[in-house]
């Protein structure tokens, strides 16, 4: 394959990404399926009445969701509502996931000459921060309930930070709080004080273990990226 080709073949699977994306996210808006995925009672009926094919449109919708910076909370709570505690907090970090995987490679693959442009420091900064025990340091920043979900996706698409890292550092690290917000909904839904009481103990567990890594070695590294963070989304 010559040069050419290659890089005709490249720019034709990122329009592919980017005209995939489009289509789906224009389908979940057309179907209401962002409205839909916030309502509780509403998908507690639809997993109840599609089976395993409404599992897969509520996995693509609740990636497409996160995606473009739905908070997952609202997912893990609907899904815990809908479907139990633990059940909903799997099924809702790997919508998340999903979105995550969209978020990183669309700015990987179609935006990143542009996200680069805009943000240059702050994704030198992103880079040098996470390059090295990637998935630790993600964890790290998923567990501080602080930043962008969506711009962490989006620098790490555009800079050299590895995919596998990167991803499973942030599966890992969106576990304890869907977690904490599924029996909080698993809790409301069938009116289980114990339920709530584990979501509960599940958020002191969390704040612990982000307490510890927020005092680490890299706490003064985090706390710039995710300032520098906040004043970009706002």
């Amino acid at each position: 394959m010559t040069p050419t080709s290659h890089n005709g073949l490249k720019r034709l699977a990122k329009a592919g990404v980017v005209v995939l994306i489009l289509l789906l996210l224009t389908w979940a808006v057309k179907e209401g399926w962002f409205e839909h995925l916030t309502d509780s009672n509403w998908v507690a009926r639809f997993v109840k009445s599609h089976g395993l094919y409404g599992w897969g449109l509520l996995l693509v919708a609740g990636g497409l969701f996160t995606a473009v910076g739905g908070p997952r909370q609202v997912i893990a709570f609907v899904f815990g509502f809908a479907i139990g505690g633990w059940q909903g907090a799997l099924y809702s970090t790997l919508a998340a996931l999903v979105g995550c995987v969209m978020s990183f490679y669309v700015a990987r693959l179609t935006f990143r000459t542009s996200l680069q442009k805009r943000f240059g420091r702050k994704l030198l900064k992103f880079e040098a921060l996470v390059i090295r025990n990637t998935w630790l340091k993600v964890l790290m920043i998923r567990l501080l309930p602080v930043g962008s979900n969506l711009l962490t996706n989006l620098f790490a698409g555009a800079t050299h930070v590895p995919a596998r890292g990167f991803l499973l550092g942030s599966a890992i690290g969106y576990l304890p709080q869907m977690l904490i917000f599924a029996y909080a909904g698993a809790g409301l839904g069938l009116s289980d004080h114990v339920q709530l009481i584990i979501s509960i103990a599940l958020f002191l567990i969390s704040s612990i273990i982000g307490a510890y890594l927020y005092r680490s070695r890299l706490q003064r590294q985090v706390d710039e990226l995710i300032s520098e963070d906040e004043e970009t989304a706002q």
